[in-house]
């Protein structure tokens, strides 16, 4: 199943089952504000929707640490220096501990967090990592190589990824770091290519020396990738921005070159290998096609003998697999190659598969892993930040189809099960990409919660549109005073719960307690209002299918304030000319209306939403979206008989922080 583009009006049809991950957090460290409000809220409002949309039993959410690779060691190796004195698995654990305690403190309903490294969940990855490797190689994927990798000769050690720092080679990009072979905004290279690389371990120049490891042959895909692209972009509703970003690395092998370096383009081509040469008048440089990575390679060896800069373009390159770090997942022994560990990007990407066996074993049922990663009933979505596009829709899109596919069948790529992958764009700070290295360090997602409440947190990250650009958070509690100006954007969203959605409800409760016994009167809701809420249901709905999350911000604020509206038009009135039926009638219409928004904001403030429905004396299936648009009778009967619960003064449904209130 995929997720298709929806026609104009028409009502998306949602799998039987889901899973939804969220990318997983390095276990180095606790969450920063980015990673809560930049993917976690989006993917639990999701998750919760689909529970209450195709039922709670169909929907398995989750993540959980990332306790392996070169990110983790280096902090490790950085603390023992300073004094500490727990393990590896000591010093993991802590974290998984404190990320988890944080989203329990957003309300993020994950129905599994696990950690990589840990427990029954890390013996699985450990033979789901085998596993995968084998249906690799039988398949035919996987290729052992030869490549570069940097050693310090000074401290006597191979260096892992993160223990070299340099410049991206990638021609254009801005990231303000690169590793041994990848850089901070997910491009990837080879080790060879880093530019001005420097060991972070002595502070010198490392040297290459060649290392075998096992690969997975990503460089073959492109065609295929090519083919699936253009499949999302003509049948689902993909984000176009991800599709854009895929699509620059399906490209050939490819070398620039400035002008400047080159007197005669005929005469260089004549000592290359087979290729295209591409010299438009308007560039500085010339580009250098190649149809293989070796035939790239053989003219770099050209260009560093004549002394000749060049620079190389996004490709496809050989995904590795394995690596000589001791904190690892253990490599399964295959042939020659002995005591490897897979490399954390690769392992990291099954890891979701990992915990959902994890999960089912916890419920008896691990077996029944298979239909809900592979069934053609079953959906698999997957929020990610978009530094990680690289690896979840190109790498993954490669892993996935290799371990179902056997090498020189042409894979079906409408009927390869694969993830639906949403990549959000950055969550700014202030302005700029967070870092603890800023002058305006951003705060840790605890720290946010002393300010304001997780409801207003989540309204707000939700409204931010990250689908398609990146937007700066500009909390004022954490400007100085005089850098505060108008409102706080944090709690304008925030604003449409706590203070209009909040006095909507208590004024029909009070209402019903002040004039109708407790009860709500009998009869229907207006036409417009039930025609206002279908409409609003139904682009919810889509907004939600093509998770489009700023949106429903939109919709929500238009539907909420227009009936408020309605109920303070419709009470003068009835005040001004004594008309009791029209009192009626408006309380009537604000409390199928409320009903309504309820289950409406259910996914996004579900214990404000929890409340109104104990308030109402009703049970969980008011949260069916079968009955959305039913009336209230619906859920109570014979409404003369029906008690709400009593609500008191003051008692408010979503709450503000204790900082907030005067």
């Amino acid at each position: 199943m995929f997720n298709k583009r929806l026609m104009k009006n028409e009502r998306p049809v949602f799998s039987k089952r889901a899973v939804i991950t969220a990318g997983m957090p390095y276990g180095n460290k606790n969450l920063h504000f980015g990673h809560v409000g930049g993917m976690f809220v989006h993917a639990d409002i999701f998750a919760r929707f689909l529970r209450d949309r195709i039922g709670k039993e169909n929907v398995i959410f989750l993540s959980g640490t990332d306790c392996y690779g070169s990110p983790i060691l280096e902090s490790y190796r950085k603390l023992k220096e300073a004094g500490y004195e727990g393990t590896m698995e000591d010093y993991v654990a802590s974290n998984h501990e404190s990320q988890k305690r944080t989203l329990d403190d957003y309300g993020i309903s994950l129905d599994f967090f696990g950690a990589s490294a840990l427990g029954e969940a890390g013996e699985i990855h450990k033979c789901m990592s085998a596993e995968v490797f084998h249906r690799l190689y039988r398949n035919g994927y996987i290729e052992k190589l030869s490549v570069p990798q940097f050693y310090d000769e000074e401290m006597g050690i191979f260096l892992n990824g993160r223990q070299v720092t340099g410049r991206c080679p990638i021609p254009g990009c801005t990231s303000d770091k690169a590793y041994a072979d990848e850089c901070s905004l997910g491009h990837q290279f080879l080790p060879s290519e880093l530019i001005d690389p420097v060991s972070c371990i002595s502070g010198k120049k490392p040297v290459l020396k060649e290392v075998e490891n096992w690969y997975f042959e990503l460089e073959n895909c492109i065609d295929m990738m090519k083919e699936y692209n253009d499949f999302l972009r003509r049948n689902t509703n993909t984000r176009k921005y991800q599709l854009e970003t895929v699509e620059e690395f399906l490209k050939k092998p490819m070398l620039y070159v400035p002008k400047k370096y080159v007197e005669s383009p005929e005469e260089l081509s004549k000592r290359l290998p087979g290729h295209r040469c591409i010299d438009e008048e308007k560039k500085n440089s010339i580009l250098f096609e190649f149809e293989t990575l070796e035939d790239r390679d053989k003219a770099k060896a050209v260009f560093e003998e004549l002394g000749i800069h060049y620079t190389s373009g996004k490709t496809l390159v050989p995904f590795r697999l394995s690596g000589n770090v001791e904190w690892g997942v253990p490599f399964p022994d295959c042939e020659e190659l002995k005591d490897l560990t897979f490399w954390v990007w690769p392992e990291s990407l099954w890891a979701p598969v990992s915990f959902t066996r994890a999960y089912l074993r916890q419920k008896g049922r691990e077996e029944e892993w298979r239909k809900w990663w592979g069934d053609d009933d079953a959906m698999v979505y997957q929020f990610i930040g978009e530094d990680n596009i690289y690896f979840y829709a190109i790498a993954q899109t490669g892993l996935f189809t290799g371990l179902q596919v056997p090498k020189g069948t042409k894979p079906d790529m409408e009927k390869v099960h694969l993830s639906h992958i949403i990549a959000n764009r950055h969550l700014l700070y202030m302005d700029a990409k967070a870092s603890s290295s800023s002058e305006k360090k951003p705060p840790m997602a605890d720290e946010l919660l002393d300010y304001y409440t997780k409801d207003q947190l989540r309204m707000h990250f939700m409204s931010l549109g990250l689908s398609s650009k990146s937007v700066s958070f500009k909390p004022q509690a954490f400007l100085q005073e005089e850098e505060r100006a108008g409102a706080d954007m944090v709690l304008k969203e925030g604003n449409l719960i706590t203070n209009v959605f909040n006095r909507l409800i208590r004024s029909c409760f009070y209402a019903v307690q002040n004039n109708y016994a407790g009860k709500i009167p009998e009869g229907e809701a207006d036409e417009k209002i039930r025609d206002m809420a279908a409409k609003t249901v139904l682009e919810y709905e889509r907004y939600m299918y093509d998770q489009a999350f700023h949106r429903i911000s939109y919709l929500l604020d238009d539907f909420i304030r227009e009936v408020n509206k309605h109920w303070v038009n419709q009470v003068r009135l009835a005040d001004i000319h004594g008309d009791t039926a029209l009192r009626r009638q408006t309380v009537t219409d604000c409390f199928y209306a409320c009903k309504v928004m309820a289950v409406l904001v259910h996914p996004i403030a579900p214990e404000g939403c929890e409340k109104f429905r104990e308030y109402m004396n009703i049970g969980e299936e008011l949260w069916n979206w079968d009955y959305i648009l039913e009336p209230i009778s619906f859920y109570t009967g014979d409404l003369t008989r029906h008690e709400l619960k009593v609500l008191e003064p003051r008692e408010d449904f979503f709450k503000k922080h204790e900082c907030q209130i005067n």
